[in-house]
């Protein structure tokens, strides 16, 4: 049976939504950078959002490369996934007040009023995962990986696999 939309969605908030920190990777035309982010919501359209400075370079590099990537990393459940997208700034009050929660006010004590406070919204296109179904977590994963010719076939209790969007 063919996955629908809606539950490639699905798959990929069930990956990341408990991710408190993704980090997110621009090119400046010469180099990669990347930096940590807080993630405020996985939307039920796929969009992930995210607050920060208008003012900050990664601003600039989005406007000037709209392709990024994220990076979400989840050791205790042994997930990982790499997400390429389509970055842009979002300077919507209506959508911010939608948003705005107390982990954001951590970074922006200013509120909604906090001088140059926008969003970031990534339109995922392609999302890559690997987790580990072992009880044991990454310990036994690394173990695995060191062990014996049998670990073959005990790294297939993990899951690996694309979501398009």
């Amino acid at each position: 049976m063919e996955t629908t939309y809606h539950e490639h969605i699905e798959k990929l908030k069930g990956l990341i939504e408990d991710v408190e920190v993704a980090m997110l990777s621009t090119y400046t035309g010469s180099e990669i950078k990347s930096r940590p982010m807080a993630t405020t919501k996985v939307g039920h359209d796929g969009n992930i959002w995210f607050f920060t400075d208008g003012y900050s370079p990664k601003v600039d590099e989005l406007e000037q490369e709209h392709k990024v990537c994220l990076t979400y990393s989840d050791p205790e459940k042994s997930t990982y996934v790499v997400i390429n997208g389509l970055a842009t700034v979002v300077a919507d009050r209506t959508k911010m007040e939608e948003l705005f929660n107390s982990n954001v006010k951590t970074f922006f004590p200013g509120g909604l009023d906090e001088p140059g406070l926008v969003l970031l919204k990534v339109r995922p296109h392609e999302a890559e995962y690997w987790t580990n179904h072992h009880d044991e977590g990454m310990l036994r994963f690394m173990g695995i990986l060191g062990s014996s010719p049998i670990a073959d076939d005990e790294l297939h209790h993990g899951e690996h696999g694309k979501i398009n969007l």
